[in-house]
């Protein structure tokens, strides 16, 4: 699959750090916010020139991929049918703080990512980008080979998912390192090891074997 465009659901931190990667990696970045363009047009403008804010359902729609990058517990605002068939990146998470009771929101036994999936039935997600900070996405990205590059993590359900999102990653400036079916995006949750983990590709499969 050949990636040029990518939608990205969120203008918070996390959001806005993946949509000025992308667009120095060349992609075309359509952003959205919680409600209309117009809310995050200024933002946009400023925090990341040459990307075009719009609404949730036009990012879903017009992404070739589409990165979830909202509050987990606003999962209801996704706009699913413009996601059907999809390639979604959850770099959401989990936290108390803003979403309340786990129970409240993910179903006990089920990694936060596999409630995305049953939720967004009709589209193929993909676990990455959540277990390091914006800060270090931020400030890490490295050409692929430089010293210090560090790594992300994938877990993903099929090997074309996985090796699209790897390709996606790398172009940020990143080594991915695909960990195995989405079930696994349990070990990238915050609590285990390779969670908040800013570290090389070696260091990063350590942790998460741990």
């Amino acid at each position: 699959m050949k990636v040029k465009s990518v939608g990205i659901l969120g203008a918070g931190k996390v959001g806005i750090v993946l949509a000025q990667l992308a667009l120095k990696a060349g992609y075309t970045v359509y952003l959205s916010g919680s409600g209309a363009a117009q809310k995050i047009a200024l933002t946009t403008k400023i925090l990341t020139p040459g990307a075009e804010a719009v609404t949730n359902s036009e990012a879903a729609r017009r992404g070739d991929i589409v990165i979830l990058a909202l509050p987990l517990s606003n999962y209801k605002t996704i706009p699913k049918d413009a996601l059907d068939g999809k390639l979604v990146i959850d770099a959401m998470n989990y936290w108390p703080e803003v979403d309340g009771p786990r129970e409240a929101t993910v179903p006990e036994g089920q990694s936060s990512s596999e409630f995305i999936q049953a939720h967004l039935s009709n589209a193929r997600i993909v676990k990455a980008l959540s277990h390091t900070g914006y800060h270090e996405l931020h400030d890490n990205p490295r050409a692929k080979g430089e010293p210090g590059r560090k790594a992300i993590a994938i877990a993903a359900d099929t090997p074309e998912d996985a090796a699209t999102v790897a390709d996606f990653i790398d172009s940020i400036g990143f080594d991915p390192l695909t960990i195995g079916p989405l079930r696994q995006g349990a070990k990238l949750e915050p609590g285990q090891p390779a969670f908040g983990a800013n570290v090389d590709k070696t260091t990063l499969e350590t942790l998460i074997t741990e």
